[in-house]
C-alpha cells in the first residue's frame, strides 16, 4: 500500500529550534527516541528532513525504525525524495541500496522504474536483491514485464527460503507473463531451479496455497522425476543434502531451501 505525499504546511512546518532537536534524536543511541524522532518527521513533513531521513535508513540497525523512516519519507513530496533515492540506489552501502529500493517501491512513482537496473535485480546482496524485485513489479510498465520475468526467473533457486519466497511473491505479481518462462524453467538441468519453478507455478495457479508446503511438494516432484533427461527418474547427483524417505519426503520432516 503506497502513502499519499503530504505537501509542507508553512503554518505547520517545525521551528529550527524543534527541527535540530528532531535531527539529534534521530542520532540517539536509544531506539525508541530514535522512532518518535522518526514518527515526528513524518507527522510534520518538512524539507530539511529529507537528507538526513535518507541517510539515517542508510545506517538504521533497527528494523522497526527503518520503517517509520520509509514511512516518513512517503509522507514527503516525490519531488524532493525522489532524486535522492534514485541516487542512495547507487550507493556502494548495502543497506542504504536495500532502503531506498524499499522506499521507492512504496512511493510507487513511475519515474523511478529506470532506475531498476538488472544489476540491482541480480545484486549479490540478498536484501538489496528482494527490495529491487519488489520495487520492480510496482514501478515496471505493462509492456516490459515480460522482460522482467525473464530477468527475474534467473534467479530462481537463490537463495534461502526467505529470498525464494521473495523472488515466487514478485513473479507472480506479473501473473500471466511468467507462465512460459516458468515452464521453461521447470526443465532446467539444476534441480534447485526446478522445484522453485514448480513451486512458484503452483502459487500462480493457487495464490492460497502456502509457499513451505509448494515447495515440499516441488521438491518431492523434482526428486521422483529426477533430471529432464533422466528417463530412470534417478535424482540429480546435485539435487540435495536432504535425505528422503519413500515418499520423497525429507526424513526430518523440515523444509530445507531448494
Amino acid at each position: 500500500m503506497t502513502t499519499t505525499p503530504q505537501t509542507p504546511d508553512p503554518t505547520r512546518s517545525p521551528q529550527p529550534q524543534q527541527t535540530q532537536q528532531t535531527l539529534q534524536a534521530l542520532q540517539d543511541t536509544n531506539p525508541s527516541i530514535r522512532l518518535r524522532a522518526a514518527l515526528a518527521t513524518g507527522t510534520t513533513p518538512d524539507p530539511r528532513y529529507v537528507d538526513h531521513l535518507i541517510e539515517r535508513s542508510a545506517t538504521e540497525p533497527e528494523f522497526y525504525v527503518r520503517d517509520m523512516l520509509t514511512w516518513a519519507l512517503t509522507r514527503h513530496p516525490a519531488a524532493l525524495t525522489l532524486p535522492r533515492l534514485l541516487q542512495e540506489v547507487r550507493s556502494e552501502r548495502t543497506q542504504a541500496r536495500s532502503q531506498a529500493l524499499h522506499t521507492l517501491s512504496k512511493i510507487a512513482d513511475p519515474h523511478a522504474w529506470p532506475a531498476i537496473t538488472p544489476d540491482l535485480l541480480t545484486d549479490t546482496d540478498d536484501e538489496v536483491a528482494r527490495s529491487a524485485w519488489r520495487a520492480a513489479v510496482v514501478l515496471v510498465p505493462q509492456d516490459e514485464e515480460t522482460a522482467l520475468a525473464a530477468t527475474l526467473a534467473t534467479q530462481l533457486g537463490r537463495g534461502e527460503r526467505e529470498t525464494q519466497l521473495s523472488l515466487s511473491q514478485a513473479l507472480v505479481a506479473l501473473g500471466t507473463p511468467i507462465e512460459p518462462i516458468l515452464h521453461e524453467a521447470t526443465n532446467a538441468q539444476d534441480p534447485h531451479v526446478r522445484a522453485h519453478a514448480l513451486a512458484t507455478r503452483q502459487l500462480l495457479h493457487d495464490p492460497d496455497a502456502g509457499f513451505t508446503l509448494a515447495i515440499e511438494e516441488a521438491k518431492r516432484t523434482v526428486a521422483l522425476t529426477g533430471t529432464p533427461h533422466d528417463t530412470q527418474g534417478t535424482p540429480h547427483d546435485g539435487h540435495s543434502n536432504t535425505p528422503y524417505d519413500g515418499q520423497g519426503t525429507p526424513q526430518d520432516g523440515q523444509w530445507t531451501p531448494c
